[in-house]
């Protein structure tokens, strides 16, 4: 009889955040994320000691899938980050640095968790209000009409990873192919309900960034042998296509569950042979000129469908399956019985191509909402991570067209939002303790707590030792080099503020941004001309931000309000 190991009881921990091992383990995941945040932002290798791929990457989600985490409290804290990034794709670290400094300021401040959590949830409603009205000066607005705006945000986005391993030019070849794609994806009669179409990313690794290229339609990669047996396509208005979600390999195994009732005499194999054939036969009467299969398609069924004719494609797998309906308009057919004929879809056109090394069927839509991104890198690593981004930047192209809006990126729609948090409070907190509950001083203290947890996502872009400052005119975020002195004469060493709207040669004054300086209200409302200059700007995502500001404010009060964390040892 086996040993048996006495149930362990569960550990049950009181006020986990005055804990010295929390407060370590928050720490050291703050300055994992940290590290990460920007375009000069530190790589991370993750890997687990049972072998296996190594993760080479800065991005929130790669980063959280891979890291393992034990601890309660940090679960909670990267589940609400990861929930974000999956929904978002976007400012996943931005969310993880605000969260993990929000909590930190307000421990130490030593406000009652009440107090504090009330107090938070204030302020962002100040952040959200101000970030979504007319007079805000870090949003910009989106016009479909000039893409300028829209190519920004792309090149921001392409640009703040750095395991992409992209150049200048690199960048904007691709920044030209991700919203060209992005377009092609709406549809040229849309109304006020839009219905996207899809962009396909198709790899071809080991090959210059620059070959990359965007092609309408659907690219299904096939053999080299398959493509030297195709047989010239005839010019035709369009092709009519069967598409199979079923498998016509004849296995006995696909007919489902139940029992089967078998003849003497009768042989299952032929029988199931005979039933593809019979289905080839009204394929080929029926005039249809490809066939495509989730699955694999019988030798014998092929090559009868191929001397009348008909292409085969088989193999195509279940993640092409909705793309290829859309593109064709054929719906996927589930048996093997009679097929309607409004089962069956049409294309343009049809062709081979080879790109590289890797060749492949080309179906051309006759309406181009599907497209397929031919994508290269140098390496799997930096593809891998190429991919995620350019997932990235099309999912934040579609989130634009629900709120067409941008906010400024390089730190500055933090500084700029903390500043403006900062003088609200000062001179009108009436407004905002009109509810009651909360002292004057103690909304001061979480003003500091929480424009210092703003503050730190700026100062997280410099990874070198430079200094941070900024302007008491726009409230901008200003970097320099480590060797600048306080007394020097600050146009001649600053260039642009972080998102490049402003110039240091305006009449500005500056101040360093994690010491005391004045309080000012910092200038509403864009200028008339920051459009006309958005092709040199640093962009961020408004609807990817905006949830990650609630987000991390959220979260770091739930993780302020636990009393208990009960735990199950077995």
């Amino acid at each position: 009889m086996s040993r048996l190991e006495a149930k362990k009881p569960s550990l049950c921990e009181s006020e986990p955040l005055t804990s010295e091992r929390v407060r370590a383990t928050l720490s050291v995941f703050r300055g994992v994320v940290t590290s990460c945040y920007g375009p000069l932002g530190r790589l991370k290798q993750l890997h687990n000691g049972l072998g296996g791929s190594v993760c080479t990457t800065s991005q929130s989600s790669a980063l959280l899938a891979h890291l393992p985490v034990t601890h309660p409290v940090l679960r909670l804290l990267t589940a609400s980050v990861h929930n974000h990034a999956s929904c978002f794709r976007d400012c996943g670290l931005f969310t993880a640095i605000l969260c993990c400094n929000l909590v930190e300021n307000t421990q130490r401040i030593g406000l009652t968790p009440t107090t504090a959590m009330t107090l938070n949830k204030r302020l962002l409603s100040l952040c959200t209000s101000y970030l979504k009205s007319e007079v805000c000066g870090c949003r910009i607005p989106i016009t479909f009409s000039s893409p300028r705006v829209l190519l920004c945000l792309v090149r921001s986005i392409l640009t703040s990873k750095p395991a992409c391993m992209l150049t200048r030019k690199e960048i904007e070849h691709l920044s030209t192919l991700l919203l060209r794609a992005f377009l092609l994806t709406i549809p040229e009669k849309a109304r006020d309900h839009v219905i996207l179409g899809k962009s396909l990313i198709v790899p071809l690794k080991g090959q210059r960034v620059l070959d990359s290229t965007l092609l309408p339609g659907i690219l299904i990669e096939i053999s080299e042998v398959q493509w030297r047996k195709m047989q010239p396509f005839k010019k035709s208005e369009s092709f009519k296509v069967a598409l199979f979600r079923a498998s016509l390999s004849g296995d006995l195994s696909e007919t489902g569950e139940g029992t089967m009732v078998v003849g003497h005499g009768v042989s299952l194999e032929n029988a199931a042979l005979d039933q593809l054939l019979n289905l080839g036969r009204q394929l080929v009467s029926d005039h249809v000129n490809l066939v495509m299969c989730q699955k694999v398609v019988h030798p014998s069924l092929k090559q009868f469908l191929s001397t009348h004719g008909v292409t085969v494609i088989d193999r195509v797998g279940a993640a092409l399956m909705e793309p290829l309906s859309k593109v064709t308009g054929a719906q996927p057919i589930g048996s093997l019985g009679s097929i309607s004929p409004s089962s069956y879809g049409s294309v343009k056109d049809v062709c081979t191509a080879k790109f590289g090394f890797k060749w492949f069927f080309h179906l051309i839509p006759n309406e181009p909402t599907v497209c397929s991104l031919l994508l290269c890198n140098r390496n799997d690593t930096a593809w891998d991570e190429l991919k995620l981004t350019c997932e990235t930047a099309l999912h934040v192209l579609q989130l634009t067209i629900k709120e067409p809006y941008a906010l400024l990126g390089g730190g500055c729609t933090e500084t700029h939002l903390a500043a403006y948090i900062r003088h609200k409070t000062s001179h009108e907190p009436e407004s905002i303790l009109k509810d009651g509950g909360c002292t004057q001083t103690e909304l001061q203290l979480i003003t500091e707590a929480f424009c210092g947890a703003l503050e730190s996502l700026p100062v997280s872009l410099e990874h070198d030792g430079g200094e941070v400052l900024t302007d008491r005119k726009y409230g901008h975020f200003w970097s320099v080099q480590a060797d600048s002195f306080s007394d020097v004469n600050w146009p001649d060493v600053l260039s642009r503020c972080g998102c490049g709207l402003y110039n240091s040669q305006e009449e500005l004054n500056w101040s360093f941004l994690r010491s005391a300086r004045p309080l000012f209200a910092p200038q509403p409302c864009l200028p008339y001309d920051a459009v006309g200059l958005a092709s040199n700007l640093t962009l961020d995502c408004f609807t990817a931000k905006l949830s990650g500001l609630q987000v991390a404010v959220e979260t770091a009060n739930l993780i302020l309000d636990l009393s208990y964390v009960i735990e199950d040892r077995n």
